[in-house]
C-alpha cells in the first residue's frame, strides 16, 4: 500500500508513535528504516517526541546496524529473545541460541538504546520455576527497561498445534507465572500491563494506544487499522499475501473503509483492550473512545462487579485481584451475541 494513501487517513492529528514489527523488521537496512522515518519528518505529521520502535531478532543484530537504526530516529527496541537457554530456543524452533541473544542485548546498550524491551517467554517445554528465573535473571542482567513477559500458548495452524510439545501442568505453569512476575516487580518493575512490565516513565506509548482503544493505522501485507470519524468507529484490515499486497495494480492499495463497528460491539472490543491495563479505564476514556455514554453500559458492568471481578471507585473501572486472574472469563460476559 502507498505509505502516502495511509499518512492521509490521519486527518489533521500527528503521529505520537511508530512501530517496524511483525516478521523480521531487523532484516531491513538501517537507510531502508530511515527513508520512512524521513519522509514523515518532511510531511510533518510526526511529532517531534515521538516513540520510534523497531523489532530485532537477536540472530539478525550486529553493532552497525543497531547504530544505523538509532542514527536514522529510531528510539527504542524490541528485542524477541524469548529465552536465554539454548535448550528452550531449540523447543521453540528459534535460530538464535542464548549466547547471540545476550549479545543483541549488549549491542544495543552500546548502540545507545537506553530504552529497550525484552520479550520473554515462560510455560516452555521441560521448564519449571527455577528454569524460568534463572532466565529472567539474565534478561535482567542486561538493564532493559521494559520486559514483555508472556506465556507459552499453542496456536491453532501452527507446527506446535501439529505435534504438540510437553508443556508445564497447569500447577505448574501458574507457579511459574506467579514467581516470574513477582520477582520483575521486586526488580521495580511495575506491571502495568497484562504481559507488560516496564521501569518508571518505560512503559511502551505504542502499546498504551492499543489498550486505551485509540486509532491507529497499519502498513503491510496482513496489517489491520482503527480510525475514529464523527464517534464512529472504523477497522480495516489489509490483504496477507505479500505478492498480491505488493501489487499496484490491486484494489486492496486503495483504503477502502466499509461500516463502523456495531454499537453493541463497542463495549466488548474496548473492554477487551482496556481492561489489559492494570489501572483500568476511566468513564471519561469510554466515551470518547466509544462515542458512547457510560451510563448506557453500567447497568451490564453491575453483574461482574457483584461477582467481585471488576470494581468502580469515582467514575474509574478496574479488575479486582480475583478479575484480574481470570480476565479472559470477564471478557466471556460480554462477548457480542
Amino acid at each position: 500500500m502507498d505509505l502516502e494513501s495511509t499518512v492521509s487517513l490521519r486527518g489533521s492529528r500527528k503521529f505520537e508513535t511508530v512501530f517496524f514489527g511483525g516478521g523480521t523488521p531487523s532484516l531491513f537496512t538501517p537507510s531502508e528504516v530511515g527513508r520512512i522515518i524521513q519522509y514523515l519528518n518532511n510531511t510533518s505529521v510526526l511529532e517531534q517526541s515521538a516513540e520510534i520502535t523497531l523489532e530485532a531478532n537477536p540472530g539478525s543484530a550486529d553493532a552497525a546496524r543497531f547504530e544505523g537504526y538509532r542514527s536514522y530516529g529510531v528510539n527504542r527496541l524490541s528485542l524477541g529473545v524469548q529465552s536465554f537457554n539454548d535448550e528452550s530456543l531449540r523447543s521453540l524452533g528459534r535460530i538464535h541460541d542464548g549466547k547471540q541473544a545476550a549479545n543483541a542485548c549488549e549491542i544495543a546498550k552500546k548502540s545507545g538504546f537506553d530504552n529497550f524491551n525484552i520479550d520473554l517467554m515462560f510455560g516452555l517445554p521441560g521448564q519449571n520455576k527455577q528454569s524460568a528465573l534463572s532466565d529472567l535473571e539474565s534478561a535482567l542482567s542486561h538493564e532493559p527497561k521494559h520486559l514483555s513477559l508472556y506465556q507459552l500458548t499453542i496456536e491453532p495452524n501452527t507446527p506446535f498445534a501439529a505435534t504438540p510439545p510437553i508443556l508445564p501442568d497447569e500447577e505448574t505453569s501458574w507457579t511459574i507465572r506467579s514467581a516470574v512476575q513477582y520477582e520483575a516487580q521486586q526488580a521495580e518493575f511495575n506491571h502495568y500491563e497484562v504481559s507488560g512490565f516496564a521501569q518508571s516513565g518505560y512503559q511502551c506509548a505504542h502499546n498504551l494506544n492499543y489498550w486505551q482503544f485509540g486509532d491507529y493505522i497499519g502498513v503491510g501485507a496482513g496489517a489491520h487499522s482503527k480510525i475514529t470519524v464523527e464517534n464512529a468507529v472504523y477497522r480495516w484490515f489489509r490483504t496477507r499475501h505479500p505478492k498480491h499486497y505488493m501489487n499496484p495494480a490491486a484494489p486492496q492499495q486503495t483504503p477502502q473503509i466499509g461500516d463502523p463497528i456495531k454499537q453493541q460491539d463497542l463495549l466488548f472490543e474496548f473492554l477487551l483492550n482496556a481492561l489489559r491495563l492494570k489501572e483500568g479505564f476511566r468513564f471519561e476514556l469510554f466515551e470518547e473512545r466509544t462515542g458512547l455514554p457510560w451510563s448506557s453500559q453500567s447497568g451490564i458492568i453491575s453483574k461482574a462487579v457483584d461477582d467481585g471481578l471488576l470494581e468502580i471507585r469515582a467514575n474509574h473501572v478496574r479488575t479486582t485481584p480475583l478479575g484480574w486472574r481470570f480476565l479472559d472469563e470477564i471478557l466471556q460476559r460480554f462477548l457480542p451475541d
